[in-house]
């Protein structure tokens, strides 16, 4: 990034000013609640990788958005942690950065692996007659990979109108970690123009992928609706349930993050939705995929009855 920035580093605020026994009493929900999604996402991984029931296109996307979560959360849950347990937090500029990049990276990321999910339910209800000869496994790695390269690839892009910035101090910024707004509420030049390249950029990453889940899911409520037996309507709705869940929350998130307006509030709301996005929502994937899905529930069986059998 060519801005001859005299900032070096930022110093993040996080509970600045509350008393340390709150602070420690959220490093622990905090801690415990990274400590699980990491846990909760790395088994789903392990599911699907070693489970041969498993091996099917709509769990290859879950194992992909659960990479996905597990860099999200790794990116951003120690720099919150760290800034609990100091009061005061720092991260040099680059640093902040390149953590606002693997952010914005892993959004859109996690956006078109959704949109791929309702795809694949889309094909499996609407279409089953199709569904393996369209999802054979060597197109779901290509998809996937697609997801990422495409994420990464976008981000860089949106990340460009950064680079005309400058920033000569302050450099106290009261969030977590580095997000978008308050990096541009540090800088020292208008950061109007940028504001509008960013929102131009980033709108359709995040709304397309969201439009193409409403109008597939359209289809398939119409399609199931038209199934003559309640179980086989029941059964269908079961299969959708968990994907409804996780994208219901993803994007209402988000939307609270970035769409509804914090001014006019006695403290930045979205530094506290932002704990909501980059802790709780990584946590709910894998517990709604397991309390949910059967199969997922009789794969976690399986593997500790091997593990059992290996010990035993």
């Amino acid at each position: 990034m060519q801005n001859s920035s005299a900032v070096t580093e930022f110093l993040l605020l996080g509970l600045y000013g509350t008393f340390y026994g709150v602070r420690i009493f959220f490093f622990i929900v905090f801690l415990a609640a990274y400590i699980t999604s990491l846990s909760g996402n790395f088994l789903i991984i392990l599911l699907v990788s070693t489970i041969i029931r498993l091996n099917a296109p709509m769990y290859n996307f879950l194992w992909s958005l659960s990479l996905c979560e597990i860099v999200l959360t790794s990116v951003l849950v120690p720099r919150v942690l760290n800034v609990l347990i100091q009061e005061i937090g720092t991260i040099e500029f680059y640093h902040c950065i390149f953590q606002f990049y693997m952010l914005s990276s892993s959004v859109a990321t996690e956006c078109f692996i959704l949109s791929l999910m309702s795809y694949d339910r889309y094909l499996a209800i609407c279409n089953p007659l199709h569904y393996f000869s369209l999802m054979k496994n060597d197109i779901c790695l290509k998809l996937n990979i697609s997801c990422w390269l495409c994420g990464y690839a976008l981000a860089v892009v949106g990340l460009a109108p950064l680079s005309t910035l400058q920033f000569c101090g302050p450099n106290v910024m009261d969030h977590f970690f580095c997000d978008l707004t308050p990096i541009l509420k540090l800088s020292c030049t208008d950061t109007y123009a940028v504001e509008m390249e960013i929102f131009v950029f980033t709108f359709p990453v995040i709304s397309f992928p969201f439009l193409f889940i409403i109008c597939t899911y359209i289809r398939i409520i119409v399609t199931i609706l038209k199934l003559p037996q309640a179980t086989s309507r029941k059964k269908a709705f079961s299969t959708c349930s968990s994907h409804l869940t996780v994208v219901s929350t993803y994007y209402g998130t988000l939307t609270i993050m970035y769409v509804v307006p914090s001014k006019g509030f006695s403290f930045n709301a979205n530094k506290y939705w932002s704990l909501l996005y980059s802790i709780a929502t990584p946590l709910l994937n894998p517990i709604v995929y397991s309390l949910r899905n059967w199969e997922i529930k009789e794969g976690i069986k399986k593997l500790f009855n091997y593990r059992q059998s290996i010990y035993s």
